[in-house]
């Protein structure tokens, strides 16, 4: 029990490394690492919360940490959530890392025996992860600059792997392309769709229709999503058949 009572006192510094710079230098396989461990202290959560004796001595563990407040005996239960929306917030969190992280609701880091409680990997939750992905998933797309600053670091093709998987984010996606799509504006001088205004943080007409094939060659049903919504928008913009009209029947011309 010992052992136990001492792996749950590095829970604040989990949570400070997922917060700090340090995560600079984290692969994929360092991210599963820190995960296992947040499912672990989890795990003990579930194990231990109706056990007063044993929840109260890990409860003590916690309150020895240096943050302030300090950390109760809930904060176990919820774990993946911190650690993994303290990564999500960290801009040091290196983009494969970053990657992994969204993947891991569907994913399981790691093959050890689900029955032990010597080591992080001897459990593994799915119904955890899949919380997990949800609240990063909402967290995401609860802030519009946040998710677009998101979607202009990831490549398209990672974009459209999460797009494929995530009905919500894939929603949210073709609605800031469309947003993005919107601003262009096609100069009949130089033959092309141009940015409407230099600095912004936007996408240019060959980034854009990367990224709408890049939908396109996903599973059907997101090719089919991406199609209609190209074909929708088109309709509401004239229904031109012609290019340097719109920049959507160009784009579905072009894909």
């Amino acid at each position: 029990m010992e052992a136990v009572l001492g792996q749950a006192e590095q829970l604040p510094a989990l949570l400070a490394v997922s917060r700090s710079a340090l995560v600079r230098d984290w692969d994929p396989l360092t991210l599963d690492r820190a995960l296992e461990w947040a499912r672990y202290f989890q795990h003990l959560h579930e194990r231990f919360r109706a056990r007063p004796q044993l929840r109260e001595a890990l409860a003590r563990r916690l309150r020895r940490s240096q943050r302030c407040p300090p950390l109760a005996f809930p904060a176990l239960g919820r774990c993946p959530q911190l650690v993994g929306l303290a990564l999500l917030e960290n801009r040091a969190l290196p983009p494969a890392a970053c990657r992994r992280l969204l993947r891991s609701g569907t994913e399981r880091a790691g093959d050890g025996d689900r029955d032990g409680l010597s080591s992080p990997g001897g459990y593994q939750g799915a119904a955890g992860d899949g919380c997990t992905a949800g609240i990063l998933l909402s967290w995401l797309l609860g802030n519009q600059q946040r998710f677009s600053a998101f979607c202009l670091c990831l490549p398209c093709s990672h974009l459209a792997f999460l797009a494929g998987h995530y009905s919500q984010l894939s929603r949210s996606y073709l609605d800031l392309l469309t947003c993005w799509g919107s601003h262009l504006h096609y100069d009949p001088l130089q033959g092309r769709w141009l940015k409407s205004c230099l600095d912004k943080a936007e996408l240019s007409w060959e980034e854009l229709k990367e990224r709408f094939s890049c939908l396109c060659q996903g599973s059907a049903l997101l090719k089919e999503q991406t199609q209609a919504a190209l074909k929708l928008l088109r309709t509401q913009d004239g229904d031109f058949k012609v290019c340097g009209l719109s920049v959507w029947t160009d784009l579905l011309m072009e894909i």
